[in-house]
Parts: structure tokens; sequence; C-alpha cells
């Protein structure tokens, strides 16, 4: 029989609807992020860095992307004939077909998986943070406290603590209390979602509660193991972490790789980050480009002026346009004598010429006011700008768009264009 220490169960499900128009046909663990990366990319390299060789990635929302990028592993030097990464959408049993309802509903679809390893722990990750951890000191600090669940654990501000599970620890940072998303928190020290497990703990609540509608980890699985007495430990860790799951938290990640000290550095030796790149040629930078402060991923063609900006691969920028704070995902072709402002331009988008994004007043999102915010202009892939148009903040455009589409060439601040057939 197969015996691994701990596999990595990894939850790249999510639909994150508040990313708008970027996730209407992409998993949120399958968008960009940083030029050449995807977000599910930060917590498979901290696996593979940490010595975690066995992880299994549980998809269920477009799950296309997500499979074409993970491949076999390969990237991640997870191409293994025992363990390495497996893929594991829901599938048709034979009294039911049923997708995942919940995140623990998800785990508990496979244990079949699981039980082939036969681990002593289980890690739960999941895929839509954009971090650097070493899980294995996170599994020495378990094994050390002799605990049954460690919950990674950090401060956060304690005004935005409701929006996150919090724990309350004593001086050993054993868990007295645990709380999902309270109103009124009793702590600051948020849950952030990584779990380490010792298997027979999981298994028995996985099994205790497999009945339980929309069956969490938050709402369900951490209070049953507390209620039953385990030995339940919080890890306090320190470093950057980013929720990216809204499209200002998005931009705001991005545009901190290119600050002079990034908080967040990619370039690191010892701890590095893996993609499947595609084979793209090196980019070329025109006699009269400018470019100041920027992410610019091979194959690009600068012909005009990018600043403190993150471009993705096979970029082409057009003479005389002007991009700034900005994030062009890969693909995306920008015509000639543009200025573009604080956009989001998802992948293989045309904009034609003359066309300007990111003018106009701060005023809410008339339809979705809570997802497109902050001044930002957010462009879905595989969209067609005409040329000569103007795009105002706050607004949303997805789909092959046309003149007539815009009233008197503009789409004013607060606007969503979302032509027939897309999703807003």
């Amino acid at each position: 029989m197969i015996k691994k220490e701990m596999i990595a169960m990894l939850l790249a499900g999510g639909q994150g609807s508040r990313l708008g128009v970027l996730t209407a046909k992409v998993a949120k663990p399958a968008v960009a992020f940083g030029g050449k990366y995807r977000i599910i990319d930060f917590p498979l390299s901290n696996c593979i860095n940490s010595g975690v060789d066995t992880v299994g990635v549980l998809t269920q929302y477009q799950p296309l992307r997500l499979n074409t990028h993970i491949g076999i592993g390969i990237p991640w030097d997870l191409d293994r004939n025992v363990g390495g990464v497996t893929v594991l959408p829901p599938y048709e049993k034979s009294t039911s077909s049923e997708w995942y309802t919940g995140t623990a509903n998800a785990i508990y679809q496979n244990l079949d998986y699981m039980e082939t390893y036969n681990p002593d722990y289980v890690l739960i990750l999941s895929g839509d943070h954009i971090y650097k951890m070493d899980y294995e000191v996170m599994l020495d600090f378990h094994k050390a406290n002799q605990s049954d669940v460690t919950i990674a654990a950090m401060p956060v501000p304690i005004e935005e603590a409701s929006r996150f599970g919090i724990v309350v620890t004593d001086e050993a940072s054993r868990i007295k209390e645990f709380e999902e998303k309270p109103e009124r928190p009793s702590s600051n020290l948020a849950s952030m979602g990584i779990y380490i497990f010792s298997w027979p703990v999981l298994k028995d609540a996985l099994l205790k509660l497999s009945e339980q509608p929309n069956c969490d980890f938050g709402k369900h699985i951490i209070p049953y193991c507390h209620e039953n007495g385990k030995r339940m430990f919080a890890y306090e860790y320190n470093g950057y972490w980013k929720d990216v799951g809204t499209l200002s938290s998005y931009w705001e990640a991005n545009m901190e790789l290119i600050d002079i000290i990034p908080e967040f550095n990619l370039y690191e030796e010892f701890w590095k980050i893996y993609t499947n790149s595609a084979n793209i040629p090196p980019q070329y930078i025109s006699k009269e480009a400018v470019i100041d402060r920027c992410i610019i991923s091979n194959g690009s063609e600068i012909y005009g002026e990018v600043r403190n900006s993150v471009l993705g691969g096979g970029v082409t920028v057009g003479k005389g346009s002007i991009i700034r704070d900005s994030i062009i995902m890969r693909g995306v072709t920008i015509g000639d004598n543009c200025v573009i402002d604080k956009a989001i331009i998802a992948e293989d988008t045309e904009v034609g010429n003359d066309v300007v994004i990111g003018i106009g007043e701060d005023v809410p999102n008339m339809e979705k006011p809570g997802v497109y915010g902050g001044g930002l202009a957010t462009i879905g892939e595989n969209s067609v700008i005409p040329s000569g148009v103007k795009i105002s903040k706050n607004t949303a455009i997805s789909g092959v768009t046309s003149s007539e589409d815009y009233n008197d060439g503009v789409l004013a601040s607060g606007e969503t264009l979302i032509k027939a057939g897309e999703r807003i």
C-alpha cells in the first residue's frame, strides 16, 4: 500500500463572482496574475517548495482552462508515478450525480482518493490566494503540539475581522473559540482557510457530517471538531497574504508587484513560483516606446508608452498609445493613439484605435456596485472595443461591441455593457 505522510487537497472550484466579467468564462484560480502566472500557481508552487508532492485539485466551475493549465503537473515537478497532481472534478455515482455543494462536501466526495495514499495528515488549501508559505513548518508546529487540527491564521485590522472566520487562542496558541464571520469579533486573528488535519480526525468529521447540506469547513467541520474536544491550534503567519477575491484587491495585488521594493517578490531564488509558460518569443520594445516601472511578459510588442502596469504575454501596444496603472492580460491588442488609465483588460481582447478608457467621474456602477468599483474599467476576455469610443470609470464590458452600443461614442461612468449571450 502507498503511504504518504501528508497530501494536499486544493479547492479550486470557485466561481469568483466578485471578479465580475473576469470569471464569466474561467474559474477564479485560473485568472491571470502578475503577467505570466495564474492564481493557482502560488499554492501549487508552495506545495512543491514545501516538499508536498501529492496534490488533489478539486475543480467544478468552468474547469477547462484550469485543467489545460495544470496538465500532468510538469511545470511544478508534480508529474509523478506515485502521487503528483490529480484534477478531481465532480463525477457521477451509481445512485446520484452531485455537484460539490460546499468546501467540505467537495473533500468528502474524494475520500477514496485520500484513502489511496493512507496519509498521516491532510493539508486543505484554497486555490485563490496569493502568498508564499512553507507548509512543512506548519506541519512541524502541528506535530509539536500533538494537534488534531491546525488552522493557519493571521492578524487583520479589527474593522475587517467580520469578513473572516476568527479564532480566539490562549497563550499556547490553542484555540478556545472559533467564530465564522462574526458581527462583533472577539479577536483579530483570522483563519486563512489553510488547515492541517490529522487524517483520522478529518475522516471522522467528514463521515459524521456527510448528510449536512452545503457542508463547509468554516461553518461545520471546524465547529464540530471544536465541540468534540479535539486539540486545535492556530499557526500564526505574518508574511504576505492576499485574497484577490475583488477587482480592487486583484488590481492592488498586481500593482504591488511593481513597487520599487515589492512586498511580494516574484524574483526570489529560493522560493520559485512555477507556471505553465507558453512557448512564445521574447518581447520587442520599439525605438519610440517608453516604459516606466512595469512587468512585461514574453511575446509583447510595445510601440507606445506603458507606465506602472502589468502586461501578460503576447500583448501589442500600438504607436502613440499610453497605458497607465493597468493590467493587460495575455493576447490583448491595443491599437494606435489610445489612452488607457486604471483598467483591467482580460485575455485576447481587441481594442481599436483612438480609444480612451478610464475617464469621467467616480460614480457607483448601477447594476453591480459591489463588484465594479474602485474607479476601474473592466473588460472581459475575447471582447472587441471599436475605434474612437470613450469608456468611463466603474464600468464593465464583455463581448464583441460596435460603435452603436456606445451612446454618442461614450460608455458613461457606472454603466455596464454586456452583449447578448455574455455573462455579467
